[in-house]
């Protein structure tokens, strides 16, 4: 067993790891955006175009990351963002990253296209667990699903009302990339040269499983030949706030809205119950036009922040870029690939050290910025492009 510790010291790291060990098109799948991958880049940029603005001689000998989130205190102010392919990048990739979730005290968001039953990755991956939610073309299975998360015992319910239609994503297409997998000649031929990963992974599904990974928790009957299926699995296009209204009224539990770009949005849900929002352009996948979200934070923070709890996402690969939110007005920040591509390289192991490396960015960097509880942070310690001299 490699020593992470030793052979991924950053998020990138991880990455170049997961790249040797996934597939062409499984890696292509995860680590592009949409279209020309310009949005992808602009959250970086945005990210790194921010500039952190220290106070000295505070006595930071004693530095605690830890929040409180929707009333519950939290090791730190991240939560595992929903990763659609976890289950392809390592078998029952879902439940290993929950469990690195548990191990990091974090909260984690499964994913409602996910390939195990969300009642087992629940009792299996232990700690805090929300659920995501796609709205599919039959909206009645999308509230079959949310019941279903209700009663496995959900902690919150993460509504994704930014992704409508599918996404023109390139790389997929170029790939022969489609979810579930289709095992086309180049699908076969880009496994055959992954041995780890089709060994690993697809054949760990086989062995067990009797056949490859599939959606077990989106409503399609069991004998729906599989194009009925896929024609099932349109994302929704009709649907408006009163849907939301709807959800509310039959989610007990925290409920947060995914992908907003405009604070106006914010106070609209606020007005239907909702509990929090996520600022989020889907990782740049969405629209390659779209907004960085740690630009759009500001406005939200100025709109609806004593209405509402404010958590962003998209393109966060640093603690000191977590900070940098935190010290904007965010409440949390959500991370979706950082512990994807740990899982991909070392399983359990490899997302824990995602979200490892990430925690000692944090607490190093509270130290140097003065700020010795995230409490501390403010807009004093962050500087924008626009302010620079």
């Amino acid at each position: 067993m490699t020593d992470l510790s030793r052979s991924a010291l950053d998020i990138e790291d991880l990455r170049r790891m997961a790249r040797r060990r996934l597939t062409k098109g499984i890696f292509g799948f995860i680590d592009h955006g949409s279209e020309d991958d310009i949005a992808l880049r602009h959250n970086r940029a945005a990210l790194e175009r921010i500039r952190l603005r220290a106070r000295v001689l505070v006595d930071v000998s004693k530095r605690d990351p830890a929040i409180t989130l929707f009333g519950k205190r939290q090791r730190l102010p991240i939560i595992v963002a929903p990763t659609g392919p976890a289950g392809y990048v390592w078998y029952r990739g879902e439940t290993v990253i929950a469990k690195a979730a548990a191990r990091a005290g974090v909260p984690f968001t499964l994913a409602s296209t996910s390939n195990t039953p969300m009642e087992q990755i629940f009792a299996d991956g232990g700690g805090r667990q929300w659920f995501q939610l796609y709205v599919w073309k039959n909206l009645e299975s999308s509230v079959e699903t949310v019941l279903r998360a209700r009663d496995a015992g959900f902690e919150a319910l993460v509504l994704t009302v930014d992704s409508i239609v599918y996404y023109n994503r390139r790389w997929d297409i170029e790939n022969g990339m489609v979810f579930p997998v289709r095992m086309t000649p180049k699908v076969v031929l880009d496994a055959l040269l992954h041995p780890r990963w089709l060994i690993g992974t697809m054949g760990r599904y086989v062995l067990a499983e009797g056949g490859l990974p599939r959606y077990v928790n989106i409503p399609v009957l069991d004998d729906t030949p599989l194009a009925e299926a896929r024609s099932h699995l349109v994302k929704n296009d009709t649907m408006t706030w009163d849907f939301v209204k709807r959800i509310r009224e039959i989610w007990p539990r925290t409920l947060i809205l995914k992908g907003l770009q405009h604070p106006a949005d914010a106070l609209k849900a606020a007005d239907c119950g909702v509990d929090g929002v996520i600022i989020s352009n889907h990782g740049g996948i969405a629209s390659d036009g779209a907004l960085a979200p740690i630009d759009a934070l500001p406005s939200f923070v100025a709109a609806a922040k004593d209405r509402i709890t404010l958590i962003v996402d998209s393109g966060f690969r640093r603690g000191s870029e977590v900070l940098k939110a935190m010290a904007l007005g965010a409440d949390a920040v959500m991370v979706g690939r950082a512990p994807l591509y740990g899982a991909a390289a070392a399983g359990e192991a490899g997302a824990y050290r995602a979200l490892e490396i990430l925690e000692a960015e944090i607490t190093r960097t509270m130290a140097i910025l003065g700020t010795p509880t995230i409490a501390d942070l403010s807009r004093e310690h962050v500087l924008l492009a626009s302010e620079m001299g």
